[in-house]
């Protein structure tokens, strides 16, 4: 059983265990409270309370998510009470004098994270704000000072803010929580960047992911084990497809939950992974889930249930609760909303899964012959002002009062100035601006009739609160024109392309026509077919015809 406590005003959870003691204590505070120009901020503060505890003897560690940051520790009671003690000495008084070195280590912890399937999905549904900003690099660092800091350290990591939980059968003697006074953070609204959903997008990625948002339930939670279920025994059991097939349920804090699922494809199995996973939500979709499946499922996690540890288990999630006013329920009330749960449950959380599907798809392929609209990559419209040609000879640069817009026939790229989510600058002028909605438009003078003052203009008009400094370019990172004929279009095809495809068409179409008649007319004569030497004049033309249609048929190829 939980008990409910109170140490230095911080509310307190406590659950026995046969372990040793492990402790930890959470914030409502993450990646998602911060805006892209600043983003960094609260993993720099983690990190920063850490800092100074040095090569501990017990087992330490911190974590910043979306929604919560957690410090947890586990040994001894006089260790824990030291460590927390410490963490919260540091919060209500930083210790700056790491700053610039703690800057440098999450510089390296980024660029050395490994790419997951799953890092582009928060920015395609979200954008460049909120829980979307899991998906970009911590640009803010450069820029926070000592005073930026304290400040986010004094709002977020208070008391009132925060929860401690305790493995164990007794609060720690000597633990002090010398945390700052505050109010209770509510989890942000989580924006959305679809227009519409069911929506897909494509990533290079080998792999076939679906992300949803769903209500906050059990029947959601073992959906998702139906789900993986299902497609493990379609695409790997059945057609050996795939090897990962999984899924994955994590409540946002808002009274929604992300269900997310996962199927892996080689290269020459995608199209039938793609189409694989489809149908498996196309079942779901229509009610046709396996009794035997929500049986296996519901029997699994009512047997974490049972385990002997399972208060301590849950006390991470349960502080989580706690931070966000979401219900606790008793591991009776548990076992009862599990058994509560029906096919018709799981047949309404498969609705609200595909109302809000977000399908990622390996490139190459599209989903809107299921049903599926493609997520936008372009701006509905575009800005009044000044264009300026671009030095490779297509598109133009825009810039207005309200914004700027990158031409390129029928899909513009356009961030207004107020929409804007940082503008990334460099020394040799060279803007960035990224829109709440994630579209991205590059400012390179070197490729565009710019005037002089056009990054001045632009960097007036983007509050200073959103501006992002990067450092100096090397020369060959600076984009140079391309000759006109080297160009391609945006879509990747040459602008060569139509007009040769017109004209090997059109010889192919001669050609043949004039072997045709030939052809038939050698056929309907009358006369001894001794003029060898005019079959040879027709096999030639018909070699002729096939050489003239090749270009199209490579060109289709490559297209393709």
């Amino acid at each position: 059983m939980i008990q409910h406590l109170d140490v230095d005003g911080v509310p307190t959870l406590l659950a026995p265990t046969g372990g040793p003691m492990h402790a930890g204590l959470t914030f409502r505070v993450g990646t998602a409270d911060e805006t892209l120009a600043r983003a960094g901020v609260t993993h720099l503060v983690e990190h920063l309370a850490l800092a100074p505890l040095g090569l501990a003897d017990y087992h330490v560690n911190g974590a910043t998510a979306p929604a919560f940051t957690m410090f947890h520790t586990q040994g001894s009671e006089a260790d824990i009470a030291s460590f927390l003690t410490a963490v919260c000495g540091h919060l209500s008084d930083l210790p700056t004098a790491r700053l610039i070195v703690e800057k440098e280590i999450l510089r390296t912890e980024w660029s050395s994270r490994g790419a997951t399937a799953i890092d582009e999905i928060p920015l395609w549904r979200h954008g460049a704000r909120d829980f979307g900003l899991s998906s970009y690099p911590e640009w803010g660092l450069g820029a926070l000072t000592t005073d930026d800091l304290r400040e986010w350290a004094a709002r977020w990591f208070t008391r009132e803010n925060a929860v401690l939980w305790i493995a164990g059968d007794r609060v720690p003697a000597g633990l002090r929580l010398a945390l700052p006074t505050g109010v209770r953070q509510p989890v942000p609204v989580a924006s959305s960047a679809l227009p519409q959903t069911p929506a897909y997008f494509v990533n290079g990625a080998r792999a076939v992911v679906l992300d949803s948002v769903v209500r906050r339930s059990t029947a959601a939670n073992i959906f998702a084990g139906v789900l993986e279920r299902e497609l493990y025994r379609s695409l790997r059991q059945d057609a050996g497809l795939s090897y990962a097939t999984t899924t994955g349920y994590e409540p946002r804090g808002d009274g929604y939950a992300m269900l997310r699922a996962l199927a892996d494809a080689l290269p020459e199995k995608q199209d039938a992974v793609l189409g694989g996973f489809v149908d498996v939500l196309a079942k779901m979709r229509v009610g046709r889930i396996e009794q035997a499946d929500l049986d296996a499922t519901v029997a699994k996690r009512a047997d974490v249930l049972g385990t002997a540890e399972v208060d301590a288990a849950r006390l991470p999630s349960y502080a989580l609760n706690v931070l966000t006013g979401h219900p606790n329920s008793t591991i009776d009330e548990h076992r009862a909303e599990l058994k509560a749960v029906s096919l018709a449950d799981l047949h309404e959380v498969a609705g609200e899964l595909t109302a809000s599907a977000l399908l990622m798809v390996p490139g190459g392929h599209t989903a809107d012959w299921a049903g599926f609209v493609a997520a936008p990559t372009h701006s509905a419209g575009v800005v009044d002002g000044t264009t300026y040609a671009s030095k490779e000879g297509a598109g133009g640069l825009r810039i207005g009062t309200d914004g700027v817009s990158y031409l390129r026939g029928q899909r513009p790229l356009t961030v207004r100035y107020d929409d804007c989510s940082a503008l990334l600058t460099w020394p040799d002028g060279a803007r960035q601006l990224i829109g709440a909605d994630a579209i991205v438009l590059d400012i390179e003078p070197t490729l565009f009739e710019l005037p002089p003052e056009a990054a001045q203009i632009i960097d007036a008009r983007v509050p200073a609160d959103r501006h992002v400094s990067m450092p100096a370019r090397t020369p060959d990172q600076i984009p140079q024109p391309r000759p006109v004929a080297e160009q391609v279009e945006p879509s990747g095809r040459s602008w060569w392309e139509i007009p040769v495809m017109v004209l090997s068409g059109l010889g192919t179409l001669l050609m043949g026509g004039f072997c045709l008649l030939l052809t038939i007319g050698m056929f309907v004569d009358d006369s001894e077919p001794n003029e060898g030497w005019f079959w040879g004049v027709i096999a030639v033309g018909w070699l002729l015809a096939v050489i003239l249609a090749l270009p199209i048929v490579l060109l289709k190829r490559r297209r393709r």
